[in-house]
């Protein structure tokens, strides 16, 4: 019966299925604060406040079930309650008590406690300023070690140590003042660092290059001496081998390879520039670097590549040139040991314009240049320069084609100071046999030059067959072998003896033989001087093969290899021709002497009343000056050229004889001017035949003489002496007698011929004489001539 009104009671109060949860959460002691939250947040507080209230009524009337239910156990529990509240008011007198006594013994030791915390708080802040003050410690002691490094000039290490502050304490600084004072100054030190670096290396890039000339000439000059140590060895290898082929011994050579380090050699620092990289690198601007070192040296190279204006170039090439190298043996060292400051294309870039611009200046300087030796210097120390850059990989063929292309002009240059010093030793040239008086006067003149006649050492004093020119110009040459085998040597090409045979062939057939040629064809020269100029020939064809050697040797080839006949010079051939026609100028002298005398048609009386039993005075003069012309001739010339220079006088005699006959002066001529010339022509004859047996010619020439040079003038005089001239037109006595005479030569001359005096008294006492024979035969002569001409 209870029941059912209270679950119409609880219907009534609202007893919900949310009312049981809310009392479920209740029960069970959860947490009602979400759901409070949810209610506020709903918007629904009131229900919640109901509910609660619901709840509460509900416990409350479940308290009292439980009450009326167990109400004497409640007693018996309110009793023991009550006994046990005056046990808990004993117990807090009790507590009163002790809290009192408590208080009185805890608030000294309160006061210590509080104390004792404040020290502990004490304690940590100077802990922590302690450890505040040892990083602060720490920092400005690397500050100041920085700032002594800066003072020091020692970049690197102070750049390390801001790298350390900045990476490991500026983060942790505990002071703010500092902390912000050290970061605004670690970019500027950085700055500072980079400008005092750069600066350094500044004043390292104008160090390096005025030192570059220096580190040139110096590796330039090293390269000298290991040529010269080069060439000393391959000399005595040459001699070595040329005694071993002669027979005379083994000998045994060793070639000394000495090893010398460039860079042991060359001191040049490069610290100051490793420094600048590094502390670059370091700062992380190393591209920046690289650009910076690349631009200032190019520009430098720039600079250094301009000639000077203000100074000749065969005064200022040395200083030029070492510069070049110099530049380049650094930037060598640059590219081995600064770890990729330089790329090798920069490198070669920097080569090729300089090759370009030194081609440039080199080909325009050579084309200005009017001195041999100027050009050979410029071309020596082109030639190191090559030898030095090429140890260090640097392309030099280029440079030294120029030197192949300017050597025609080398030895034009060269020819014209041999053209000018064979004059003068010409000019200088007493044509007198040289007298020697030591053996040491026969080794420079004879011997040196492979002109002795004899392996025979001779007495002394000893007359060469020679004058000084021979020796002298032989001298020349050999300096003129030297100088073109010095330009021709450390060139593009290694083989050059072919070209030094050349020059040598042009020196000696376009200089030499042409100015002795000159020279012995001038107006200016007499006849003794002219035969010896003719006699010094021979000598130096004879040293064409010692030249020949020469230049051999210098080249390096074999001597041997150059002593087979068609390996002589083309010059012997033009010598032996040259001294033919050498042996014509003389003849031509002579000839010019011998007209001085032999005016014929001024000397002759033509038409003679009377013949003169004298010679005439200027076949005197012109007997005298063959005797000496054959006098000096014998003591100069050999027999062979005597031979040929008295038939040469004595036929230009014999052909002035018949000249004069032709003359246009020499209207006509008769018997008596006949015979007077006979007389003179039989005199010459005479003259001849002896000079012809005294000299020995008459040994050598059995089958000539020199009368046989004045066979036209002869057949001509007997012919006019003739008592039947009409036979020259017979052919067989013409062929016979007269086979020197031109048959259009003698009608000219015989149509002049009458013999009769030309005087009055002769006229008439012929007059009505009965024409004679001779006169007859004549006349006849002169018709058939003009009858077959």
């Amino acid at each position: 019966m209870d029941s059912k009104p209270k679950k119409r009671g609880a219907m009534e109060n609202g007893d919900t299925g949310e009312d049981s949860v809310l009392a479920t959460l209740i029960g069970n002691g959860d947490d009602l604060g979400p759901l409070v939250r949810h209610a506020f947040e709903m918007g629904r507080p009131e229900a919640l406040v109901h509910q609660l209230k619901h709840i509460l009524k509900k416990k409350e009337a479940e308290i009292e079930e439980l009450c009326k239910t167990h109400y004497e156990e409640f007693i018996i529990a309110v009793d023991e309650l009550r006994g046990v509240l005056v046990d808990a008011e004993e117990l807090k007198s009790d507590l009163s008590s002790d809290n009192f006594k408590l208080q009185e013994v805890g608030s000294a030791l309160l006061v210590k406690l509080e104390e004792l915390l404040e020290s502990f708080s004490i304690k940590k802040n100077v802990v922590e300023a302690i450890n505040m003050s040892k990083i602060c410690i720490e920092v400005l002691e690397l500050c100041v070690k920085c700032n002594t490094h800066l003072s020091e000039g020692q970049f690197f290490l102070a750049l390390k140590t801001v790298d350390l502050i900045d990476t490991n304490y500026l983060q942790n600084i505990p002071v703010n003042a500092i902390k912000i004072m050290i970061g605004k100054n670690i970019p500027i030190i950085k700055a500072h660092i980079e400008k005092k670096v750069t600066a350094d290396f500044n004043e390292w890039l104008l160090h390096i290059r005025s030192s570059a000339k220096d580190i040139g000439q110096t590796a330039i000059g090293h390269a000298a001496s290991v040529r010269q140590r080069d060439e000393e060895m391959l000399e005595r290898q040459r001699k070595a081998e040329e005694l071993n082929v002669s027979g005379l011994g083994d000998v045994v050579y060793s070639l000394d390879v000495e090893e010398v380090d460039e860079d042991s050699v060359l001191k040049f620092d490069l610290t100051p520039l490793y420094r600048a990289s590094h502390i670059h690198s370091c700062l992380g601007i190393q591209e920046q670097f690289r650009r910076y070192y690349y631009k200032n040296r190019l520009l430098q190279l720039n600079s250094d590549l301009q000639i000077s204006s203000s100074q000749p170039f065969v005064e200022s090439y040395q200083t030029y040139l070492a510069q070049i190298a110099g530049y380049f043996i650094v930037e060598d060292r640059v590219l081995r040991t600064s770890g990729g400051l330089l790329s090798a294309d920069q490198v070669e870039t920097m080569w090729e314009t300089t090759v370009a611009k030194v081609v440039s200046v080199l080909e325009e300087q050579f084309s200005h240049m009017d001195s041999a030796t100027h050009l050979l210097l410029v071309k020596d120390y082109i030639a190191l320069l090559g030898v030095t850059l090429r140890q260090y990989g640097y392309e030099v063929s280029s440079i030294l084609e120029v030197l192949d292309n300017s050597r025609d002009k080398y030895h034009e240059l060269l020819f014209e100071e041999c053209r000018q010093q064979i004059s003068n030793a010409l000019s200088n040239d007493s044509y007198n046999k040289m007298v020697m008086k030591k053996d040491s006067d026969y080794e420079n003149n004879v011997l040196a030059f492979h002109l002795q006649t004899s392996d025979v050492m001779p007495a002394f004093p000893y007359i060469a067959p020679f004058s000084s020119m021979v020796p002298d110009c032989c001298r020349i040459v050999r300096s003129f072998i030297k100088s073109s085998v010095d330009y021709l040597s450390f060139g593009v090409n290694s083989n050059f003896y072919d070209a030094a045979r050349k020059y040598l062939d042009k020196l000696l057939i376009d200089v030499l033989n042409e100015v002795v040629v000159t020279t012995v064809q001038s107006d200016g020269i007499a006849v003794s001087q002219a035969m010896q100029i003719a006699e010094n020939i021979p000598f130096l064809e004879r040293s064409c093969d010692f030249f020949l050697q020469h230049a051999a040797h210098l080249c390096g080839i074999p001597v041997r290899s150059v002593e087979r006949p068609q390996a002589s010079l083309t010059a012997k051939a033009v010598f032996k021709t040259s001294r033919h026609a050498a042996y014509l100028a003389v003849v031509n002298l002579v000839n010019s002497k011998l007209d001085e005398f032999l005016a014929l048609t001024e000397n002759i009386n033509w038409t003679a009343e009377e013949i003169s039993e004298n010679n005439s005075e200027y076949m005197n003069e012109v007997v005298f000056c063959l005797d000496t012309v054959f006098s000096t001739a014998l003591q100069i010339l050999p027999l062979d050229a005597l031979y040929t220079v008295g038939c040469g006088a004595l036929e230009h005699i014999s052909n002035s004889i018949v000249a004069a006959f032709l003359s246009d002066s020499v209207k006509r001529f008769n018997a008596n001017a006949v015979m007077v010339i006979n007389q003179d022509l039989q005199k010459l004859e005479s003259f001849a035949d002896e000079r012809f047996h005294s000299t020995g010619l008459s040994e050598v020439y059995k089958e000539g003489s020199f009368r046989s040079s004045l066979i036209e003038a002869r057949q001509l005089i007997n012919l006019l002496s003739s008592s039947q001239p009409e036979n020259f037109a017979d052919l067989v006595i013409r062929e016979k007698s007269y086979n020197a005479l031109d048959r259009k030569k003698v009608a000219s001359i015989v149509e002049k011929f009458k013999d009769s005096a030309d005087g009055i008294f002769g006229s008439l006492s012929t007059r009505n004489t009965k024409t004679s024979s001779r006169k007859k035969s004549m006349d006849m002569l002169k018709k058939r001539l003009k009858d077959f001409n």
